[in-house]
């Protein structure tokens, strides 16, 4: 397994860099510390007029102080790659890589809570054709160094099959817990339910007991897997009631507006993102393929 970090030498990338190391160690992955060099990738960092010579070697410093601080026992290697677009770039790294998915930081402008995405991220979370990890503002601070349970966002939207077998497949190579959070009550597919609460809940319910049933024949019996169902008056409240601890990871799917093997960040999962302090992995709706390359 191959996990592809983007990194700056900024807070938001000390940030993924921390996140991709949490993951590297949970999974057993190898890590690949990329900085993207363009115009529009490092606007402030480099005096005007230096040329790609003079850009290559910060980058090498950079890239050198981020390694320093790789604990030994995650294997590491570094790229510096000269793109035209940032995200693009970082795409096309990932899956010369063969990785399994992109890192990045949450901290840039835009959204609020803990994560506030810049326009990179955002590009990222609205077109790559494999999952992307965010890491919230502040995880490079955390002395947490593997994730210690993972949450699955179920709702009853094209896609969900495959973002739970992601989810199964995280916990079962991790061995750590995995938690369903049955998103059926919130769902706007259901919105002809709404009037009916009993009938929301009756088809949470049964939506909740199937999923747990097929998480636990597909997960080892060693691992524990639950299941609850959110609920609230929004996607932000019903969220903010379940207990999150330094460690655990949220895992969501692209939104049904994505095109083919692309994310698109959906509305739930950006509401999400105002009241959740833990990394976030969006799965896209279909799986990657190599003639997804932008």
């Amino acid at each position: 397994m191959r996990l592809v970090v983007g990194y700056l030498a900024t807070p938001g990338g000390a940030d993924a860099l921390a996140l991709g190391i949490r993951l590297a160690r949970t999974l057993g992955a190898e890590l690949d510390v990329c900085i993207m060099l363009s115009d529009r990738a490092l606007p402030a960092m480099v005096p005007t007029g230096e040329n790609d010579d003079l850009l290559g070697s910060q980058a090498e410093k950079w890239l050198a102080d981020a390694m320093a601080s790789v604990p030994t026992d995650v294997s590491v290697h570094s790229h510096i790659v000269y793109t035209d677009s940032t995200a693009d770039g970082l795409i096309t790294e990932a899956a010369r890589l063969a990785a399994d998915a992109i890192v990045v930081g949450g901290s840039g402008g835009g959204l609020a809570g803990s994560y506030s995405l810049g326009s990179v991220v955002n590009q990222l979370l609205h077109s790559a054709p494999m999952p992307v990890a965010v890491a919230p503002r502040g995880m490079r601070d955390s002395p947490v160094q593997r994730v210690r349970e993972v949450s699955c966002a179920i709702g009853r939207r094209e896609g969900t099959d495959l973002l739970l077998e992601h989810a199964v497949r995280f916990s079962s190579a991790a061995g750590t817990p995995l938690r369903l959070i049955s998103l059926v009550a919130l769902d706007p597919t259901f919105d002809v339910l709404r009037g009916d609460v009993d009938a929301v809940r009756h088809q949470a319910r049964d939506h909740a007991a199937q999923t747990l049933e097929a998480a636990r024949r597909a997960l080892p019996a060693n691992i524990p897997v639950t299941s609850t169902i959110v609920d609230g008056r929004g996607v932000e409240d019903a969220v903010g009631k379940l207990d999150w601890h330094d460690g655990d990871l949220i895992m969501v799917g692209s939104s049904r507006l994505s095109a083919p093997r692309r994310l698109f960040l959906g509305s739930t999962a950006a509401k999400m993102l105002r009241v959740l302090h833990v990394p976030m992995v969006v799965i896209p709706r279909e799986q990657f393929t190599p003639e997804d390359l932008p």
